[in-house]
C-alpha cells in the first residue's frame, strides 16, 4: 500500500517516514513547496495521506478511489471536504490537542510584542535610531478569548498568570470549568467593548467566516489589539485593514491570512501597526514530532483495519 505525505514540514528519512515503512508502506513525498504535478496525479494510488493544508475538495479526492484515510497533520480540518470524504468512505483524522501549548505561547509571544512596540524598537534600532517608546503591562489589561476549546484555555491560564482579567465567548462554553478558572463569559458584542487583547481561537466553518468584520471591530477601544492565531478566514482583512490605517484600532498581530502566503500586494504588509508570522503557531519541535507521529498512527491503523483514536466524520465506514 501507498502512503503519500503532503506536510511541508516532513522529510524522507524523519520519524513519519521511518514509521510508515517500517509498517510495510510505500512512502511518497510531495509538498506544495516541492512539487511538480498536480495533486489529482499524486492521489490517483494512494491509500493513505499524511496531509498538510493542500486542499483536499471534493475534485481531489475523487481522484483518488483507493484512499481510506486522510491523517491531518494539524487541529484544522477546514482544507478537506469531510462530506465528500464521508461519501466515499474516507477517515478525517487531524491531531487534536497536540499543538495547544505551542499555538498559546505563540499568542503570548505576539501580544507582548504588540504591548511593548517591539517589532517597532527593534527596526528603529536596525536603522540607527535609539527610540524609547512607551508600551504597556500585560498586568491588569483585559484579554477577551473569542472560543474557549483547548488552546483558548490554555491561552486563558497564561494571561491569568500575568495578571490579565480574562473574558470568554464561545457558543458552546464550559461554564464549570470557567468559573473555576475565574474566566468572566460574556456576549461578543461585551467582549469586544472591553477587551484591550481580542485573541481569536475559533473553527472556521460558515457561521465564523468574517465574524471580525468591520462592525465588530467598530466595537473595539482606539487602544485595542487584534490577536488571530486561528484561521484567517475569520477575519475580514479588508475591514481590518480600515481599522488600523484609519487608527480605529491600536494594532494587530495575525499568524493566519485567509490567502496564504500572505500576497506581496497585501494592504497588510504596507501597515506598521501589524504584525504578520507565517502560520508559525504551531511550528515547534516537540508540537509537530507529536503531530506527525499521530496523524501517522491514524494512516497505520486505519489501513490496518483498526479504528483510529480520533475521526471527524467516524460514519466514514457506514
Amino acid at each position: 500500500m501507498r502512503v503519500l505525505v503532503t506536510t511541508a514540514w516532513l522529510r524522507p528519512g524523519d520519524h513519519v517516514d521511518r514509521l510508515l515503512r517500517e509498517e510495510g508502506f510505500e512512502v511518497v513525498h510531495s509538498s506544495f513547496a516541492d512539487r511538480h504535478e498536480p495533486l489529482t496525479d499524486l492521489v490517483r494510488e494512494a491509500d493513505g495521506i499524511v496531509a498538510g493544508t493542500d486542499a483536499f475538495t471534493a475534485e481531489v479526492l475523487a481522484a483518488a478511489p483507493r484512499l481510506k484515510v486522510l491523517g491531518r497533520t494539524g487541529v484544522g480540518y477546514d482544507n478537506i471536504d469531510v462530506p465528500a470524504a464521508t461519501a466515499r468512505g474516507i477517515a478525517v483524522c487531524p491531531t487534536p490537542g497536540v499543538n495547544r501549548r505551542a499555538v498559546a505561547e505563540h499568542t503570548l509571544a505576539l501580544m507582548l510584542n504588540c504591548a511593548r512596540l517591539l517589532p517597532q524598537n527593534i527596526q528603529s534600532v536596525k536603522s540607527g535610531g535609539w527610540e524609547q517608546p512607551s508600551g504597556r503591562e500585560l498586568a491588569g489589561a483585559t484579554l477577551g478569548i473569542v472560543g474557549l476549546g483547548a488552546i483558548g484555555k490554555a491561552v486563558a491560564e497564561l494571561g491569568g498568570v500575568l495578571g490579565m482579567e480574562v473574558l470568554a465567548h464561545d457558543p458552546y462554553l464550559d461554564h464549570d470549568y470557567a468559573r473555576e478558572a475565574g474566566i468572566h463569559a460574556v456576549p461578543l458584542d461585551e467582549l469586544l467593548r472591553r477587551a484591550d487583547f481580542v485573541s481569536l481561537h475559533i473553527f472556521l466553518d460558515a457561521s465564523t467566516h468574517h465574524l471580525i468584520d468591520a462592525a465588530a471591530l467598530a466595537l473595539m477601544k482606539p487602544t485595542a489589539y487584534l490577536i488571530n492565531t486561528s484561521r484567517g478566514g475569520v477575519v475580514d482583512e479588508g475591514a481590518l485593514a480600515n481599522a488600523l490605517s484609519r487608527g480605529e484600532l491600536a494594532g494587530a498581530a495575525l499568524d493566519v491570512v485567509e490567502v496564504e502566503p500572505l500576497p506581496a500586494g497585501s494592504r497588510l504588509r504596507e501597515l506598521d501597526n501589524v504584525i504578520v508570522t507565517a502560520h508559525i503557531g504551531a511550528a515547534t519541535t516537540e508540537s509537530r514530532a507529536r503531530s506527525g507521529q499521530m496523524a501517522a498512527q491514524a494512516v497505520i491503523d486505519v489501513l490496518n483495519g483498526r479504528a483510529p483514536a480520533f475521526t471527524v466524520n467516524p460514519e466514514h465506514a457506514g
